[in-house]
């Protein structure tokens, strides 16, 4: 009896065991990753020929502690290397494991690799090569603790590489991890199965080959065996030819008819070429299809069985939501009395499917944690109840209430809900035929996955009730900002949009950061600035995208400056202004710290609006800013560039802000609080979204 080792993807474990003692192994003892198990040699060659689940077979050379460097040189010097590589072959030794001893796996290595490359020389009078990319033999070394093993890698190529693969989409299934779906889903292996969202066809392809008992490894032109000096060819010849004659039987005899949807017709192309790689593309009807236009192809009840997308950014999801979302009204309406088994990494998207699981499983698709759920879908099963009823009540009513008044505004973005109900915490803002959901941070009380899933139950509302598809749907998650936090960059898409603003073109940016470039609760505050700027000299400071300006120049001023610390902005201030046809040199454009350009630049001006963060410590400030602290010391700053019978708008978004009356009288001016003027109606119920006054001198 010889020693083994099968490594698999976590979470496989129980399943590989089953089918190693299946095929004869005994002793068979479960480990992370992996099973140690015993037998002859012909156990281990059907193990590499028939094992669905395993990555690679393994023969056990040596096991002994190791505490330093010389453990391991003389515990690899102990194996019988002469036994195992023949003369004139190459090797490669792969170590993987640390301990305090051994802290690189290359020089774990290379010390394995001078013990055989020792041993052989001085038996043989020969050094052996080294080739990492080609060995002949491959030498495996794993390090847990204060314990080496050293094994011989009798698969070569990891075993999910059955060898039919020609062509693959993006994110394929590993092969050994589609068999296990398919065991853990409990089919068959003569119902029908469909993949609604079948890719380069991985499930269906492992699927025919059970269905036709074909071993997953006949494909295989190589083993690592083969070049091993105790392969026995008679053997393993015997056990191939058995295995040939097996699938050449099941083929003839298989029953099942699977079927493989996918909208991508490139990516059906692979898994018709795969599949016919295979031998199975007979067992396999592909269609061209999205899962919304997903039919039930068979007469008789069977299994629906996939790996749909998990979505790894935010700016997936709705599209996600909504694929998932319909997808469980497409398996209650049309396949009742179905098996359903979906893997995912996001147990949300699962829940969207809005079916109880009867089982569920940890799996691991590479790093990534999945769960498998297995439903079976009610013979009477009806259609989902509307989600988060209350909320999408609630935006049916701001809807009708908004649209019809922001069309009579000339305005085509505009916010629909501001967390009007408590428990779902979000703003939704419109932009023509889009949307931007942002979530609020939720309260520490609420526990994150339960408002993780309400989060999600009203991003599905809001695609149903407005009709708006997932892929016009922006996602974001808002917290409390430091200072330039809410304009850092998120993504990278450089997508524009224009819309209109009463008689304003503006450009915005709906995924690359938090804010789009157009702070709609100002929109008010915009306008009056162009009521209020025909033939004025008009000043913007901390002007963001230079909204505000491009109002004051289309109202008429007679010069603008506009002046922002960020670059990226400023160009983007100059853009809009562009848009609108505004140019040429009375309209200035100026990157610096505002408080320093205030201080240390001279000009006068007839109208200025402000709109400072409420608090800033960016690395290109000289100080820190905060806007209650310091608001005084700005608003002298802005009033030594006021001219006498001038206008000074001064807004800000911090709750609870308080003007300093007397500081402001001691500077020779009064203000005049015009918050509620400056608060549109679609910001009727969010009365601190912002602050805003206007500040004349005294003697006016």
């Amino acid at each position: 009896m010889l020693p083994f080792f099968a490594t698999c993807p976590k979470g496989l474990e129980s399943l590989l065991s089953d089918e190693l003692q299946a095929l004869g192994a005994s002793r068979v003892q479960e480990t992370v990753a992996g099973v140690a198990f015993e037998g002859e040699l012909d156990v281990a060659y059907r193990a590499c020929l028939w094992s669905r689940l395993a990555s690679r077979i393994m023969l056990q050379l040596a096991d002994f502690p190791m505490r330093d460097d010389m453990d391991l040189y003389l515990g690899a010097s102990n194996v019988e290397w002469e036994t195992h590589i023949q003369q004139g072959q190459t090797f490669a030794v792969d170590f993987s494991g640390s301990n305090r001893a051994i802290t690189n796996t290359q020089y774990g290595a290379l010390k394995i690799k001078d013990a055989i490359v020792d041993r052989l020389n001085k038996r043989r009078g020969e050094r052996p090569s080294v080739d990492k990319r080609f060995p002949d033999i491959r030498i495996l070394a794993h390090l847990k603790r204060d314990r080496l093993s050293i094994t011989l890698d009798l698969s070569g190529p990891a075993l999910h590489q059955r060898g039919y693969r020609q062509q693959a989409g993006e994110a394929p299934l590993k092969e050994n991890l589609a068999a296990a779906i398919l065991l853990r889903s409990g089919w068959d292996t003569t119902s029908p199965l469909v993949d609604p969202m079948c890719g380069s066809g991985t499930l269906l392809i492992e699927a025919a080959l059970m269905a036709a008992d074909q071993a997953p490894g006949l494909l295989r032109p190589r083993f690592g065996f083969m070049a091993w000096s105790g392969h026995d060819r008679e053997l393993w010849q015997s056990l191939h030819a058995e295995a040939t004659v097996r699938a050449t039987r099941g083929l003839n005899k298989a029953s099942a008819v699977l079927y493989g949807f996918d909208q991508d017709q490139r990516v059906l192309a692979f898994a018709r070429e795969n599949a016919e790689a295979a031998g199975v593309e007979r067992l396999i009807h592909f269609t061209q299809g999205a899962v919304g236009e997903l039919q039930n192809p068979s007469e008789q009840p069977g299994w629906l069985i996939s790996n749909p997308p998990y979505g790894e950014r935010l700016s997936e999801f709705p599209s996600l939501l909504g694929l998932h979302q319909g997808l469980g009204d497409t398996l209650r309406e049309r396949f009742r009395g179905w098996h359903v088994s979906l893997i995912s990494s996001s147990p949300e998207l699962l829940s969207c499917l809005r079916l109880r699981p009867e089982k569920t499983y940890k799996l691991f698709n590479g790093a990534l944690a999945c769960e498998l759920r297995n439903y079976l879908v009610a013979e009477d099963a009806r259609p989902a109840r509307p989600l988060a009823e209350d909320f999408a009540n609630r935006l049916a009513k701001n809807i009708k209430a908004l649209d019809k008044w922001a069309r009579g505004e000339g305005i085509d973005c505009y916010r629909l809900y501001d967390a009007d109900l408590p428990e779902y915490n979000a703003a939704i803002d419109r932009y023509q035929d889009h949307l931007v959901i942002q979530e609020y941070a939720a309260p520490k009380s609420v526990p994150e996955h339960k408002a993780r899933a309400r989060f999600f139950d009203l991003v599905q509302a809001t695609m149903t009730v407005t009709g708006v598809p997932g892929n016009k749907v922006v996602l974001k998650v808002r917290t409390r900002q430091k200072g330039n936090e809410q304009y850092e960059k998120l993504d990278k898409r450089e997508q524009w949009m224009e819309v209109q603003e009463h008689n304003a073109r503006l450009l915005v940016n709906l995924h690359d950061y938090l804010d789009t470039g157009l702070f709609l609760d100002h929109r008010p505050i915009r306008k009056r600035l162009g009521e209020l700027a025909s033939g004025k000299d008009v000043l913007n400071v901390f002007a963001y995208t230079g909204t505000a300006t491009v109002h004051a120049a289309l109202g008429g001023a007679r010069s603008t400056t506009t002046v922002d610390m960020s670059k990226t902005y400023l160009q983007w201030a100059e853009r809009n202004m562009q848009l609108n046809g505004q140019g040429g040199r009375r309209h200035q454009f100026v990157q610096a710290d505002c408080l320093s350009w205030l201080s240390h630049t001279d000009g006068d001006y007839d109208l200025i609006f402000a709109d400072p963060p409420t608090f800033s410590n960016s690395k290109r400030m000289e100080d820190s800013f905060d806007v209650q602290r310091d608001h005084i010391a700005l608003l002298h700053l802005l009033s030594r560039h006021l001219r006498k019978g001038g206008l000074l708008i001064f807004s800000n978004n911090k709750r609870n802000f308080k003007m300093d009356v007397d500081g402001l009288a001691a500077l020779g001016l009064e203000a005049k609080d015009i918050t509620r003027s400056t608060l549109p109606k679609d910001f009727a119920r969010n009365p601190q979204i912002h602050n805003c006054w206007e500040i004349r001198w005294s003697a006016q």
